[in-house]
């Protein structure tokens, strides 16, 4: 009697649905993660410092790369980059799921990634001022995004 072809096992469910590429020594960026984690209840999301990162992170992916520009590693391995990679983290984040909702309205993540692409640039003075005003919180003690 010949083999009859089995189905495959389903793969296992993994840990972490959604990978977060982010930029840890930059200060404004390590808020927003932080402030992301906070909202994480369900675990949806895993956040990797490409800055204390090897030069290749995962497939298609280098640290280079990934410090120009905002990373998100999909359930489905796909690798998003940019204000389409914000969307993938706001999906998964049910206080956010508006702005989810939202950037897929025609035209809004058009809308989106061109904002990105104007605040890169000025990104790294951007970070300067907040890793300013996180030390001056931090010598009130008064805690950054309540």
């Amino acid at each position: 009697m010949p083999d009859i072809p089995q189905a495959p096992a389903p793969a296992p469910e993994p840990s972490c649905p959604s990978t977060v590429y982010f930029d840890g020594s930059c200060p404004l960026c390590r808020a927003e993660i932080d402030y992301y984690r906070r909202k994480d209840d369900a675990g949806a999301l895993c956040f990797v410092d490409v800055s204390q990162s090897p030069d290749t992170l995962a497939e298609g992916l280098t640290r280079q790369a990934a410090m120009e520009r905002f990373h998100v590693r999909a359930p489905d391995g796909q690798l998003l980059s940019g204000a389409v990679a914000f969307v993938a983290v706001w999906q998964r984040l049910p206080a956010w799921r508006w702005a989810a909702r939202a950037a897929a309205l025609p035209g809004a993540l058009r809308i989106l990634e061109l904002g990105y692409r104007l605040f890169l640039p000025v990104r790294p003075v951007l970070s300067r001022l907040a890793g300013t005003a996180l030390r001056w919180r931090a010598r009130r003690g008064t805690p950054w995004g309540r």
